[in-house]
């Protein structure tokens, strides 16, 4: 049977996430993972509205401020934890049988899984273009820029290295790539219109009367990064689900409380092969959370335990 194209973005139907992968980790309980992402949404919080409000009243250079890539992929990133923050804390509080964006229709979904995808990619673009082409003496010239540019700059890769290690969010779809180019695209734009508008590039590596040819060069190479970074990110993320899912194996031979079984039995219910929401042998249980706990998980499908005893 073909997949729709809700599916092949990574969603799963009839329903969303039937294993509560994004709202759950293999190293921490529900309860635990929620109170990491509300702890990282608050400071990305106050970093955000701290900066904005220094660079409007002491140094009152804050009218660009929502026209650099950092600052606005430091939004997404703290929109992704607060939303996060709010699925995990109401999924622990129904006692892991489920949360809110389940039942919220596909767009809400789709976004969710898009903005996921925005926020283990593009934090790193950021850090890698900026101490490899942006950063000066300037950088770490008083305390205020010190601490501004490592929570931005720094920090922002920190948190996006979380997501990819210490949560079961599973490897974003190669549909996703397209979307990725996209806002490339639109915010190349946008940084062109703000000059335009305002009298100033946003990156300096951006003005083609200063660097003429390399201009393109600088463009198609940040391209470029962001699809390797995008290659090495769904790869890291599929490693960890593989080993997470060895260590599922080797507990349940070893008779601990969650059994191979019930995580094929899985497998029926979401209906999706790879992806978000997928649920699958490769992705197993892991024996450290609560994920075994979902209603039905230990039903098993003879035809699937046949095959398994083949």
């Amino acid at each position: 049977m073909s997949k729709s194209f809700f599916e092949r973005l990574g969603g799963s139907s009839p329903v969303f996430d039937p294993n509560h992968n994004f709202v759950t980790s293999p190293f921490f309980s529900s309860a635990a993972l929620a109170t990491l992402r509300g702890l990282v949404a608050v400071y990305a919080l106050f970093v955000l509205i701290f900066a904005l409000v220094w660079e409007n009243v002491r140094t009152h250079d804050g009218s660009g401020f929502f026209s650099y890539f950092t600052q606005l992929t430091y939004i997404g990133l703290c929109s992704y934890y607060w939303a996060s923050f709010v699925q995990t804390v109401a999924y622990a509080r129904k006692g892991q049988r489920g949360y809110p964006l389940q039942k919220w229709g596909k767009t809400l979904q789709v976004l969710h899984m898009m903005l996921a995808t925005t926020i283990v990619s593009y934090p790193i673009l950021v850090t890698i273009v900026f101490w490899a082409l942006l950063a000066s003496s300037k950088t770490f010239s008083t305390v205020f820029s010190t601490w501004d540019n490592v929570s931005f700059h720094a920090l922002n890769t920190v948190f996006s290295l979380f997501e990819m290690l210490f949560t079961n969010s599973p490897p974003p779809p190669w549909l996703m790539v397209p979307f990725i180019i996209i806002i490339l695209a639109l915010y190349l734009g946008l940084a062109y219109l703000t000059h335009f508008t305002q009298g100033f590039y946003t990156y300096s590596f951006l003005d083609p009367e200063k660097e003429h040819g390399l201009l393109v060069g600088y463009i198609i190479g940040i391209l470029v990064a962001s699809l390797i970074l995008f290659s090495l990110v769904k790869g890291v993320m599929t490693l960890r689900r593989r080993l997470t899912n060895r260590n599922c194996t080797a507990s349940s031979l070893g008779g601990g409380q969650f059994s191979l079984e019930g995580s094929i039995a899985h497998e029926k219910v979401s209906g999706n092969s790879n992806g978000y929401g997928d649920v699958d042998v490769e992705r197993g249980i892991s024996p450290w959370t609560d994920i075994g706990t979902m209603e039905g998980s230990t039903e098993k499908d003879p035809a699937v335990v046949e095959k398994r005893d083949m």
